[in-house]
């Protein structure tokens, strides 16, 4: 009966039901639907899904059951799934993603800030389909025309000198050239990152990431050294007008105007490992803008302009890893870098460049360009036509559908609503972002900062999951839910994911409660 009356909205009907699950077409078994209407109706809230006027196709691949015993047997052990019940989805439809059952979900993870114009956009669609029957792949040996146009518009996106571009398949890969590139033009090794950073999962890469669930027990980051990373939330510095951001710490500040204690402090660290753990030469630093896998994680304002100036006076070159904070992202601009008033030397890109196809790019200057091709660097399938035709479909999407803009306004208006959250619920401690680009962090007071545990997290991830809402998480102890879905977004699908997520938070205090 519950079931039958939910598949209304699915079909763009005029929802029936009050519920915040309304429009999710339920074909689960009698149990898995009542442990929903439970959950809904101990929240006794009146939020809506928004419709979404879109029909997936019907399922018709191997059983759920199948397709588990497949993975397990035939799919890499270390790639883990979210959820108790994994879930397994079918379609995507801008925000939306559909399980195999068709229930609908709006997708606040986005492949991890992956999908940046929408699940499958009919522009860029259009654009894939058009070049594959065109032209799949030819060897970057010869000239196509995909390759010029991508480049010509993407360089243009980019301030001088930031002109000459290197194409590849993954932001780990980019990163990977990033630093052979520093390393090649400055004739130096040592290349510094902060801790927190999440640079890729390469043999290379993983000696200037600094997550140690990304670590594996074999010597790698020869020449690599990390600096304090300026968190203010958790780190031992920070006050409440530190962040570039509508929402900053609830820390105290006794800042004078114009000065900044916590971006100081930070800034002496990285002296201190200047002076101690490197030569006197270096050949980079690289950091994000915004900390991603580490929780979307926000410098003091200043501290980024600083880093820069004194790396370049050892003799290094600046990378922004802009694998998840670029391409409109955070609202304010177009790359991380811009909110940081900072024009980096080299420039690596990656996930929303091609709303979830393989494809990366690292921007550089001419003059280090110019040293990497005293050998021959090539890359087979970096440049490929229907990639170049794809990023080039993105970069009109994004402008043609206005969604920088979009992420501005849809994020700004969830910061500061989730910002609220931090009076009511004593577990979240800190809530902070860009644009689209947000992160809550949950702890189990805010006077220690401890962070909240692991399976308590899971729980409130469940609960968002079981009312139509993904999210992700991040951080040093899996603490911080991460947002960052696709920028189209609306206002209305940011008060579902509001509703969803007090709801979420208000079971937690009940199950809390009954257990003292």
């Amino acid at each position: 009966m519950v079931a039958a009356r939910l598949r209304g909205p699915l079909l763009g009907q005029k929802p029936r039901l009050a519920w915040l699950w309304a429009g999710n077409r339920l074909g689960a078994a009698g149990g898995e639907v009542y442990r929903q209407q439970k959950l809904q109706n101990s929240c006794r809230l009146q939020s809506k899904m928004p419709p979404c006027g879109f029909l997936p196709e019907k399922y018709e691949s191997y059983p759920y059951e199948q397709m588990l015993k497949i993975r397990k047997q035939n799919v890499s052990p270390s790639l883990l799934t979210y959820y108790k019940k994994p879930l397994l989805i079918h379609q995507g439809h801008m925000q939306w993603v559909f399980d195999l059952e068709g229930r609908r979900y709006l997708d606040l993870f986005a492949g991890i800030a992956t999908v940046s114009v929408g699940h499958c956009h009919p522009k860029v669609t259009a654009a894939a389909q058009k070049q594959l029957g065109r032209l799949w792949h030819t060897s970057s040996l010869y000239a196509h025309a995909a390759i010029q146009e991508y480049g010509e518009k993407l360089a243009s996106l980019l301030p001088a000198p930031l002109k000459v571009i290197f194409l590849t398949n993954s932001g780990s890969e980019a990163n990977d050239l990033a630093m052979l590139m520093a390393r090649v033009f400055t004739r130096n090794f040592d290349i510094i990152g902060l801790r927190g950073g999440y640079h890729g999962s390469s043999a290379y890469t993983m000696g200037l990431s600094s997550i140690g669930c990304y670590k594996h027990g074999l010597a790698s980051g020869l020449g690599c050294q990390k600096t304090m990373l300026p968190d203010v939330f958790r780190g031992p510095w920070g006050g409440s007008h530190c962040r570039d951001s509508p929402v900053q710490t609830i820390r105290k500040c006794t800042c004078s105007a114009g000065t900044c204690l916590a971006k100081d402090q930070y800034i002496e660290q990285l002296k201190d490992t200047l002076t101690t753990c490197v030569p006197k030469a270096i050949a980079g630093f690289i950091a994000e803008p915004i900390q991603g896998v580490n929780g979307t994680v926000q410098y003091p304002k200043g501290f980024l302009k600083e880093a820069f100036q004194l790396v370049r006076e050892k003799g290094g070159v600046c990378i922004a890893d802009e694998v998840q904070t670029g391409f409109g992202r955070t609202g304010s601009h177009f790359w991380g870098f811009e909110g940081h008033d900072v024009v980096p030397d080299i420039v690596t890109m990656a996930k929303g460049i091609g709303n979830g196809f393989p494809m990366a790019a690292v921007v550089s200057t001419a003059e280090i360009a110019e040293a990497l091709a005293q050998t021959l660097h090539f890359n087979t399938f970096g440049g490929n036509p229907v990639a170049c035709a794809v990023g080039s479909a993105v970069l009109d999407a994004i402008a043609e559908d206005g969604l920088q803009k979009n992420s501005q306004e849809v994020g700004t208006r969830l910061l500061l609503e989730l910002a609220k959250l931090r009076d009511e619920f004593e577990i979240v401690g800190d809530v902070r972002g860009k644009g689209l680009m947000i992160g809550i962090e949950m702890v189990k007071n805010k006077e220690t900062r401890q962070p909240l545990p692991v399976e308590e997290i899971n729980q409130i991830m469940e609960d968002c999951k079981d009312m139509g809402v993904l999210i992700g998480r991040g951080g040093m102890f899996f603490q911080t839910f991460r947002i960052k879905p696709p920028l189209c977004i609306t206002k209305e699908d940011a008060d579902f994911a509001l509703g969803v997520f007090h709801a979420a938070l208000t079971r937690h205090r009940e199950r809390t409660a009954k257990a003292k």
